[in-house]
């Protein structure tokens, strides 16, 4: 992997990680015109797009560190919001935790391909648009209209709620974004609070599964049916995954401001329309023998 490569990839993962469009649709249709689908760095390559989401993960500690300081305070005992966003943040997290490992191997071997994810991206596409619709009162006898809470008013259980649908997120292709977003607004949260909500709890699940991949990637190549299959690092070199982590930061910084604004002027409905176009897109570079399936 060259060094541009990784950069593009790396723009690529930050700015679709935390937008609802899937990061992994989009990074197989990159992959795959940058010439790095072959079979014999797939793995390696599928890998580096999980780690380098450590880029993305810096991104929103950054720009929401007031938040982190308000949780170890809380922690400290001294700022019971504080205390009470990191228990919810936790509760949400618990569920992707526990199945994340058990399903890991399952949906890798069955579900990351092209096939799965052009499906899940134009599943996403029309339950974005008629979530976003019914929330804002566009089709008949809405079941809710608008949110106007805040993430400090997010109660445990509706917590443990938004973290189960962040499992459905497992399938490639269906965005954790999407699910966390669309759950606040189950929840009745404003949508900027619901993407803050979607982007702290994106730290301790898309940090888990860096160090997860990273690890797993190592020690199959130790192991004895590894023998002689070079890890990430000894395939793609460690400067591109450097510079892919850096990148990814930089462009996710810039994706979670803009979107902050984007959802509350034009909500999910334009996310949903990208993601029938992709999904169609993506079929085309397929049969058009561009992608792999």
């Amino acid at each position: 992997m060259t060094p541009l490569q990784a950069a593009v990839l790396g723009v690529v993962e930050g700015l679709t990680e935390y937008l609802p469009i899937s990061s992994t649709g989009h990074l197989i249709i990159t992959s795959s015109l940058l010439g790095l689908d072959s079979p014999s760095s797939k793995s390696a390559v599928d890998a580096f797009n999980i780690v380098i989401q450590g880029g993305a993960i810096l991104a929103v500690v950054g720009l929401y560190w007031s938040r982190f300081v308000q949780m170890l305070r809380g922690l400290l005992g001294k700022d019971n919001a504080g205390f009470a966003l990191l228990m919810n943040l936790g509760i949400a997290f618990v569920p992707a935790a526990a199945l994340g490992p058990l399903l890991d191997d399952w949906l890798e071997a069955r579900l990351f391909f092209t096939g799965p994810v052009a499906g899940a991206l134009a599943l996403g596409g029309v339950y974005m648009i008629v979530v976003d619709q019914r929330r804002r009162g566009g089709l008949a006898r809405p079941r809710f209209a608008g949110g106007d809470r805040g993430v400090e008013e997010l109660r445990p259980h509706e917590a443990l709620f938004i973290g189960l649908l962040q499992c459905i997120a497992m399938i490639p292709g269906t965005s954790r974004s999407m699910m966390t977003i669309t759950g606040g607004y189950f929840c009745r949260l404003r949508p900027a609070a619901a993407a803050e909500f979607s982007f702290l709890l994106g730290v301790p699940t898309l940090g888990a599964a860096c160090l997860y991949k990273l690890a797993k990637n190592i020690m199959l190549s130790r192991g004895p049916e590894g023998a002689g299959h070079p890890n990430m690092f000894e395939l793609l070199g460690a400067m591109p995954i450097v510079i892919g982590l850096v990148v990814a930061m930089v462009s996710a910084a810039v994706a979670v401001k803009w979107l902050v604004g984007f959802l509350g002027r034009s909500g999910l409905t334009p996310f949903g329309w990208y993601r029938l176009v992709l999904a169609a897109t993506l079929v085309g570079l397929v049969v058009g023998g561009v992608v792999r399936v």
